[in-house]
């Protein structure tokens, strides 16, 4: 079977449920603030794990690695930076234990944390970087690889390009955070124009995640759909974060998330789950908005 097609008979029975946050969920399990969190996989590994099969539980058919800085750029100051294949490694056999067979496993490949454009990194390193851990996630075993959190349309490019192959579907999520509404990446980069630009250089499927709120969700899907046929990854923030007694909060609950789930896939979403601040709850929320939609179908 193809990976575009693996793809699309996955999204053809209707909206596939990813998972949560990631970096909010261990912190909660005591991941200090501002620590690159992949290091856990082999020195916390049963903590990561935890974190994966709780969405499992809540209902994610398809859950995501604890491997969203596991590169040797975004890593160059991490005393593990040295064992970054490892980390990929032990990210994908982490989430596939946790799966237990009731979910597939999108391994996660993040931003490099430099900027191309300016500088302070070049093309072949960044091929060099993206190459590495899209093959050692692949190697461990990962059924596609998601490249999320992207601002700059170059680097997603660049990393699509090397995951791309290594055989595996690959997805590509940039942020909307920019602009008068909220609907350009900090470069300036419309959903338009990362539709057309990625589906031209290969992705099985494109979208967005993290961004101000699953209340802008929707326009960003649209415009998406306007530009692609592809499938659409859809992965939103529970509003943005506030502080409260020195702690950091999310302000939309699970419920309130997942009563944007009708308009999220009127609007072309076929993959959908919550970044930041999105914990279980909101997963099973969804789950259950989910089921909802379905039986109305059918009625």
């Amino acid at each position: 079977m193809s990976t575009a097609l693996m793809l699309r008979e996955l999204v053809a029975q209707g909206p596939v449920l990813t998972d949560g946050a990631w970096g909010t969920e261990l912190q909660r399990r005591g991941l200090p603030a501002g620590r690159v969190a992949d290091g856990w996989n082999l020195s916390r590994p049963e903590l990561v794990e935890e974190v994966a099969r709780a969405y499992v539980d809540a209902g994610s058919r398809v859950i995501l690695t604890n491997s969203f800085r596991a590169n040797r750029i975004a890593m160059e100051k991490d005393p593990d930076r040295e064992r970054v294949v490892a980390i990929n490694h032990a990210a994908v056999e982490i989430s596939r234990r946790a799966s237990g067979g009731r979910a597939l496993v999108f391994a996660s490949i993040g931003p490099s944390g430099k900027l191309l454009m300016s500088g302070d990194v070049d093309e072949r390193a960044l091929r060099a970087a993206f190459a590495e851990q899209a093959g050692a996630l692949a190697e461990a075993g990962a059924d596609a690889l998601i490249i999320e959190t992207m601002s700059d349309l170059a680097e997603a490019r660049i990393a699509l390009e090397e995951a791309l192959t290594t055989g595996l579907p690959v997805v590509v999520s940039m942020v909307f955070d920019s602009g008068k509404n909220h609907d350009r990446t900090m470069m300036g980069t419309t959903p338009e124009q990362a539709a057309a630009q990625l589906t031209r250089s290969g992705a099985h499927a494109v979208g967005a995640n993290c961004g101000i709120g699953v209340e802008s969700a929707a326009a960003i899907c649209r415009a998406y759909a306007s530009a692609t046929d592809l499938p659409i990854w859809i992965k939103p923030n529970a509003g943005l974060p506030q502080m409260r007694d020195g702690e950091v909060f999310y302000g939309t609950s699970a419920d309130d998330f997942a009563a944007y789930l009708p308009g999220l896939v009127a609007a072309g979403a076929s993959l959908v789950g919550g970044c930041c601040g999105t914990t279980p709850e909101f997963v099973a929320a969804l789950r259950r908005r989910i089921e909802e939609l379905a039986l109305s179908r059918l009625g």
